[in-house]
């Protein structure tokens, strides 16, 4: 029997999930149009270019925490459930950052505190630190598991995931004159010091010497 006959595929609509992506794609909207002469310098076009990039990288957030794939990932392959991982940190930060322009990032930015706090945050060594360590922490057997079990607990690492990611890549692509992306050199050094950060993650991950994860250990099989 096929195996998507045996196994009810579902949707993710929660209520956390729903608003928080809509929410974002609301403010844009209100931001990029209605507002778009109060925020951006005079005569300056709908950015057409960056609202598709912008988009796209919420529909793919949606599709990668909403769809099946993440019932899959959960409960039958640990290969999936780091795809899923792989587009919340590669692909939907970086799009959502390109889809950004600078006016309205830096029509938040203008406040005295919001500066003073995202200027702590995004700093290069708070970026790289958090990014490591939330990914570490998550792969660990104990809060992994406590995600797979617990639904608001899955939800609050997908969220950190997300976060610690949007901070990393504002090193890169920072859409913002005020608190703009980092210097090349830095950039080049950030790049080496995460990627040796998380080799040893890595090879723990992708060369175990034995199942890390109790629950793809007695998942039923998707293949025969």
């Amino acid at each position: 029997m096929d195996f998507t006959q045996m196994v009810p595929l579902h949707w993710h609509n929660e209520p956390t999930l729903l608003v928080c992506l809509l929410g974002l794609g609301w403010l844009y909207a209100i931001g990029t149009w209605p507002l778009r002469d109060r925020l951006a310098p005079p005569g300056t076009p709908f950015p057409w270019g960056k609202a598709v990039m912008f988009y796209a990288g919420l529909i793919i957030n949606y599709l990668a925490v909403g769809s099946p794939l993440d019932q899959f990932g959960e409960d039958y392959l640990f290969s999936l459930h780091m795809v899923q991982h792989l587009i919340i940190i590669y692909i939907t930060p970086p799009l959502m950052l390109l889809g950004m322009p600078w006016w309205l990032t830096d029509s938040m930015l203008k406040w005295g505190w919001v500066r003073k706090i995202a200027s702590w945050v995004l700093h290069p060594a708070v970026c790289c630190t958090s990014f490591v360590v939330v990914f570490g922490l998550w792969h660990l057997p104990e809060l992994y598991e406590a995600a797979l079990r617990n639904r608001p607990i899955h939800i609050f690492e997908h969220f950190t995931m997300f976060i610690t990611a949007g901070q990393m890549w504002w090193l890169y692509l920072g859409p913002s004159r005020i608190i703009p992306p980092a210097r090349y050199t830095i950039r080049i050094l950030t790049a080496f010091l995460l990627m040796s950060a998380h080799m040893p993650i890595l090879g723990l991950l992708a060369f175990p010497d034995q199942p890390i994860y109790r629950t793809y250990l007695v998942a039923p099989r998707m293949l025969p």
